[in-house]
């Protein structure tokens, strides 16, 4: 019971963006029921998990993160009966469904910011985040934007401003307010109790802001004043990241509690103390786990690697982590990380073999499994509000959300039978279809070797890991007593000393010798260590 309890310690889950992974009704969006009939490539690839990105009813301002109704299915999707045959079928399959719940702000079409803005003095006037404008009309602080200008906008009706950390469409709820709160909770015991195993929380260090609307100072940082939007040039420490949200997460522990075998994951992501916020939110009875953006960015070296893990052990013994490397938010890390690798394939293969020997939970996003690489877009294509207000400095999302490919030479790589769809599958993409893996070196295939790895090995699990002192850039760590994990992250030949004795359970481009390893480009090996 205690191990079917803890599922989700050391699991995989595999990252479903509905809109592109299979559209059953050729209207060029994925939908639910293209989903169900996918599930068997999911299964096939022996992971734990999917999780869903938002699948309810919203304007679609944010592409779904932006909810006008937290308890419906948005009909470009299908219907609760789609969701209900979707659930039944992944859990034949032996899959969990985590789903996206974005509780630190809704659509400014959801029925209660409607009646909140309509006057200071409705019911649900206090359920979003109000305050009067400075002497001279400015907003009540400098807070700003993720997706650029003040995070503040204002409303004639309440001649008030309201706060919004994302888009103007996408208001912050108060959760300081205890009936906001409890209609939040509400919300998930609605999904909970419909078969849900659990949820990815979006924002999850946004949900509290400060209640003396207190400025931002500006972000010391040294890359702070050359970056391309201006949210990051400030040091957000009075707009999220708020200590009473830890007690908010122990109200929503104590929910999942109710509920067997259920799991969160919350998305923390913060410049300056993201570890600490992932130590914080996962210790004693808060989340589950806590996923991380530290691997998310452009860094593809031992130490980065060896410093992120060592220092989230170190600082949150109790907590519990989720890696990933890439997600709907960023570009694909085999297109961040191209420069490392020699052979797309060997950098693909190697990533795999690297994050699934983390310690930690992993999450693995749709399309990583075919060695993906972000699509390149043109303006008129985009549909991310953060690439169109940024471009061309910046390139947005949309390149990593574009459609699965199935089949190569089918329309739209099998994805949909549309004349369009909701962003275009272009050649590199489609080369890469499920369909054209079927090698026994192919990437799917090595995905699948390396699942199959984790799961037969305990130690890749739950064992301890310890790194070694290597070398750059070769890294190594053991897990457990009995295993060893060896990797060249770069695109040339390197060597090291080994005085272990070897028996490797995967590999690639690596030669054992008495003595010392010799490692081709993005070589690697998972071996159990032997007996001199």
């Amino acid at each position: 019971m205690a191990m079917a309890q803890d599922w989700w310690r050391g699991s995989v889950t595999y990252q479903i963006y509905p809109r592109s992974f299979m559209d059953s009704n050729g209207d060029g969006i994925g939908d639910l029921k293209g989903i169900t009939a996918r599930l068997d490539h999911v299964a096939s690839l022996g992971v734990d998990a999917i999780w869903l990105s938002p699948i309810f009813p919203s304007p679609m301002k944010d592409m779904g993160y932006d909810v006008s109704d937290y308890t419906g299915i948005d009909p470009c999707f299908g219907t609760m009966a789609d969701f209900d045959a979707m659930v039944a079928k992944a859990h034949g399959l032996g899959l969990k469904v985590i789903i996206d719940q974005v509780l630190s702000h809704a659509s400014d079409q959801h029925p209660f910011f409607v009646e909140s803005r309509s006057s200071r003095d409705n019911p649900k006037a206090d359920w979003f985040v109000w305050a009067d404008p400075n002497p001279d009309g400015t907003p009540p602080n400098n807070w700003l934007s993720i997706f650029g200008g003040p995070a503040w906008s204002w409303d004639s009706r309440r001649k008030q401003y309201y706060l919004h950390n994302f888009l103007r469409e996408q208001p912050d709820w108060n959760l300081h307010n205890p009936d906001v709160q409890d209609y939040l909770l509400g919300v998930m015991r609605f999904w909970l109790e419909r078969g849900v195993d659990g949820f990815r929380l979006d924002t999850v260090n946004f949900y509290m802001h400060d209640r003396l609307l207190r400025d931002n100072p500006a972000n010391p940082l040294p890359w702070a004043q050359s970056a391309h939007r201006p949210f990051e040039m400030q040091y957000n420490m009075f707009s999220r990241n708020q200590p009473e949200n830890l007690a908010f997460l122990e109200r929503l522990r104590a929910l999942m509690d109710e509920f067997d075998a259920r799991s969160t994951v919350g998305e923390v992501g913060d410049t300056h103390m993201s570890i600490e916020l992932m130590g914080q939110y996962t210790s004693g009875r808060r989340l589950h786990m806590a996923y991380s953006f530290e691997m998310l960015g452009p860094d593809y070296t031992p130490g980065h690697f060896r410093s992120r893990i060592e220092e989230f052990f170190r600082k949150a013994p109790e907590g519990w982590p989720c890696w990933a490397f890439s997600n709907h938010d960023v570009p694909r890390h085999m297109t961040r990380w191209q420069e490392h690798g020699a052979d797309q394939d060997d950098l693909a293969r190697q990533a795999a073999a690297l994050l699934l020997a983390f310690r930690g939970s992993i999450c693995i996003y749709q399309g990583e499994e075919l060695g993906q690489t972000d699509t390149a877009l043109d303006f008129h294509e985009l549909t991310d509000p953060e690439a169109i207000n940024f471009w061309p400095e910046a390139k947005g999302r949309d390149g990593c959300r574009t459609p699965m490919v199935w089949e190569a030479h089918a329309p739209n790589g099998g994805f949909s039978m549309a004349n369009a769809t909701w962003l275009p599958v272009k050649p590199p993409q489609a080369a890469r279809a499920v369909d054209t893996q079927d090698g026994s070196d192919s990437v799917l295939n090595f995905y699948r070797q390396m699942l199959a790895l984790r799961r037969a090995e305990e130690a890749l699990r739950a064992g301890d890991m310890v790194f070694l002192d290597l070398p750059d850039p070769i890294l190594g760590f053991t897990r457990g007593d009995g295993l060893i994990c060896l990797y060249n992250l770069s695109a040339s030949k390197r060597d090291c000393a080994l005085d272990e004795t070897l028996a490797p359970l995967l590999s690639q481009n690596v030669t054992l010798g008495k003595g010392r390893i010799g490692f081709g480009p993005n070589g690697f090996v998972i071996a159990r260590k032997q007996a001199a």
